[in-house]
C-alpha cells in the first residue's frame, strides 16, 4: 500500500517521499490507520519491520498548529540509542511541519540542556523511562494535555526492570488518552499492562517472516571451554570482515573481550549500558566511519544501532532469548546485501540451545570446523600474491627496481628477496593465529604407570591476574589431554598461578600434553606442585571449585565465565546481566 493511500497529511506524504519510502510495510499499513482513528493498539513486531515509522508517522500527524507549547505525544524507548534514533526519524517525518517540535530525554546526557529544551516548548517527547520519571519529579515535564503515549519495545523495557517506572508514568497521564504498545513478544507482564491501561486495544500482528534471516548465512563452531576468545580471534583473522559486530550476554564479558582483542592488535571497542553517553557516541561514530571495524556489545546496548554495511555478526555467547538471536543476525544482510552470522558454542548444552534457536526461527545453522593455521596462511599467501601481481602490472613501484639490482649485485637473487618479503608479510599477518591442537583421546587402557592410586597436584603458571576462570582451566585440560572432565579434581586459583588435582597415574601425560598450550590466550608452563608453605606469597587467596562438572551442569546461579550462563538465568536476571 502506498503512503498516499493511508489518509496522511500532504506534508507527511511529501516528507516520506523525500526520505525514499515507497510502499508501507505490513506493520505500517495495518497500524497507521488505526492510530489516526485514535484506537489503542498492541503491535507485535520485530526489528526490521519498520515499526518506528508505524507509530512515528501518526504521532507527527496528530500534532496541530495550536499544539506548539504543550506535550501531546510521549514515546518510551528502552535505550538511549533507540530514543535518539526515534527522535531523528520523527524530525524527518515533520520536515514540512515546522510547528512539530520534538525532544529526546535520556540518561547519561546533560539534564539541564534537556530542561532548557522542554521550557522552550515541545509537543513530542521521546525518552527512556528513568529520565522521563526524573523530569516528571522535577516538574520540568508536564503531561496534563497528553493525548497519546507509546511504549516501543515494551518487552525489553520490562526485561530491563522499568515496569515500576512505566506504571508510575501511566498513572500521571490523563485517563482519556490513546495508549499504544509495541512488543516483539507478549509475556504475562505485558498482558497485565495491556489489560490495566488500554481500552479495547486492537492487536496488530505481523506474520513472522524470515526476511532478516534469508539474507544471512548462518554457521556455528563448537570449541572447547575456555577457547572461545581464541576461536573468535581465528575467525576474525581468517575471514577479515570489514565491519563486524560481536555479541556478549554481559557487560563484564564485553569489557574483557574488548581488552583481549585490542591487546592482539584488533581495532575493536565495546558498547554497554555502563558507559557514559559521550563514550558511547564516540564508539558508534568510530564504528560507522570505519575507524573501528569490530564492535562488541550487549543485546540491549546494540538496540538502535543503524549501520547497513556490517559484513558479519559473531555470537560470542549464546543469546539468552530466541528473539535476541533474530535481533543480532538482523544487524547484517541489510539494504539488499547478504551477510553471515557465526556462533561460537562450548559444550553440549550450548549446542543444544543453538539447535533450539534454529528450530524456532526455522532456519538451518550449519556446523563448521574452525579454519586451521595452515588454511589461514595459505589463503593470505594467495591473496597477497594476487595483490603483488596486480601491483607489478600497474608499475606502481617501478622506481624501486634500482634498489633490487643493487641487492642482486651483492649476491642476493630476486627469488631470495621476494621470498623474504613475502615471508615477513605473511608472518606479521598470522602471528596471532591461535593453535587448536586436536586432543589425544585417552582411555583407561592407554594409561601409563600403575592403575588406580592417589592424586597429585600440578601447578599452572596463570592465575586470577590473567583473568583465568575454572572452566578455562578444565576446558584446556580436557582439550589437550583427551581425558574426561570428571578425572580432574579440585581447582585452586591464586593471583599468579593455579593448582589442579589430577590422577597420579596420569601426571606425565598431563604435563607432556599441556606444556606449551594456552589458557585464555596465555601460554602456560606446567609442573608438579611442590607446595609453598602455608599462606601463599601472592596473598593466599584461593577458590575451591570441587565438583565443577556438577556445578556447571546444575547450578543455575553459577557465575558467568566465557558465555556459559543458562538462558533461564539470563531471563530471570536480565537487568543484572545487561
Amino acid at each position: 500500500m502506498l503512503f498516499s493511500e493511508l489518509g496522511l497529511p500532504e506534508e507527511i506524504v511529501r516528507a516520506v517521499d523525500e526520505i525514499g519510502f515507497e510502499e508501507a510495510t505490513e506493520i505500517q499499513a495495518k497500524t497507521i490507520p488505526l492510530l489516526l482513528e485514535g484506537r489503542d493498539v498492541i503491535g507485535r513486531s520485530h526489528t526490521g519491520t519498520g515499526k518506528t515509522a508505524a507509530f512515528g508517522i501518526p504521532a507527527v500527524s496528530m500534532i496541530g498548529k495550536g499544539d506548539r507549547n504543550t506535550v501531546r505525544v510521549l514515546i518510551h524507548c528502552p535505550t538511549r540509542e533507540l530514543a535518539m534514533q526515534a527522535c531523528d526519524e520523527l524530525d524527518k517525518f515533520a520536515a514540512h511541519m515546522p510547528w512539530v517540535r520534538t525532544c529526546a530525554v535520556y540518561g547519561g546526557a546533560d539534564i539541564e540542556r534537556q530542561i532548557m529544551r522542554l521550557k522552550r516548548g515541545v509537543n513530542i517527547v521521546v525518552g527512556t523511562p528513568g529520565r522521563v520519571m526524573d523530569h516528571i519529579n522535577r516538574k520540568t515535564l508536564k503531561l496534563d494535555n497528553l493525548s497519546t503515549i507509546i511504549l516501543d519495545e515494551a518487552d525489553e523495557m520490562l526485561n530491563m526492570g522499568f515496569r515500576e517506572d512505566i506504571e508510575l508514568i501511566l498513572g500521571y497521564v490523563p485517563e482519556n488518552r490513546q495508549t499504544v504498545l509495541f512488543s516483539a513478544t507478549m509475556p504475562e507482564p505485558i498482558m497485565a499492562i495491556t489489560e490495566q491501561y488500554q481500552r479495547d486495544p486492537v492487536v496488530v500482528g505481523v506474520e513472522q517472516k524470515s526476511r532478516t534471516v534469508d539474507s544471512v548465512e548462518q554457521f556455528f563452531f563448537e570449541v572447547p571451554m575456555g577457547r572461545k576468545t581464541d576461536a573468535l580471534q581465528t575467525l576474525l583473522l581468517a575471514y577479515e570482515p570489514k565491519l563486524s559486530m560481536v555479541f556478549c550476554n554481559t557487560k563484564r564479558m564485553v569489557d574483557e573481550l574488548t581488552e583481549q582483542l585490542v591487546s592482539k592488535g584488533f581495532k575493536a571497542a565495546g558498547l554497554h549500558g555502563d558507559m557514559k553517553q559521550q563514550s558511547r557516541t564516540q564508539v558508534l561514530n568510530a564504528f560507522k566511519s570505519g575507524r573501528l571495524n569490530i564492535l562488541i556489545a550487549t543485546d540491549v546496548a546494540a538496540r538502535g544501532i543503524d549501520v547497513d554495511d556490517v559484513d558479519a555478526v559473531f555470537n560470542y555467547d549464546i543469546p539468552q532469548d530466541n528473539e535476541y538471536y533474530i535481533h543480532r543476525i538482523g544487524r547484517t544482510g541489510r539494504a539488499g546485501k547478504t551477510g553471515v552470522a557465526y556462533t561460537i558454542a562450548s559444550g553440549r548444552r550450548q549446542v543444544t540451545e543453538l539447535m533450539e534457536i534454529a528450530k524456532y526461527i526455522k532456519a538451518f545453522i550449519q556446523r563448521k570446523d574452525l579454519p586451521t593455521r595452515e588454511e589461514i596462511v595459505a589463503a593470505k599467501t594467495t591473496n597477497l600474491l594476487n595483490i603483488i601481481k596486480s601491483t607489478v602490472m600497474s608499475g606502481k613501484y617501478a622506481e624501486y627496481a634500482e634498489q633490487v639490482k643493487a641487492l642482486e649485485a651483492e649476491g642476493f637473487t630476486a627469488e631470495m628477496l621476494a621470498a623474504a618479503l613475502l615471508g615477513m608479510k605473511i608472518s606479521a599477518e598470522t602471528k596471532n593465529v591461535p593453535e587448536f591442537i586436536k586432543p589425544v583421546m585417552r582411555t583407561e587402557k592407554g594409561r601409563k604407570g600403575k592403575e588406580g592410586g592417589g592424586s597429585v597436584k600440578v601447578e599452572i603458571s596463570v592465575g586470577r591476574q590473567n583473568k583465568i576462570a575454572p572452566n578455562f582451566v578444565l576446558g584446556a585440560l580436557v582439550d589437550a589431554t583427551g581425558m574426561p572432565g570428571k578425572n580432574f579434581g579440585k581447582i585452586d586459583i591464586y593471583d599468579r598461578f593455579t593448582t589442579v588435582e589430577i590422577p597420579e597415574a596420569d601426571k606425565d601425560h598431563v604435563i607432556e600434553t599441556m606444556t606449551g598450550t594456552k589458557i585464555n590466550g596465555q601460554k602456560i608452563k606446567i609442573k608438579l606442585y611442590e607446595g609453598r608453605g602455608g599462606k601463599e606469597k601472592d596473598g593466599g587467596r584461593q577458590k575451591d571449585y570441587r565438583n565443577l562438572e556438577r556445578k556447571r551442569d546444575h547450578n543455575r546461579k553459577r557465575p558467568h565465565y566465557g558465555g556459559n550462563n543458562s538462558k533461564s538465568a539470563g531471563r530471570r536476571n536480565s537487568k543484572r546481566y545487561q
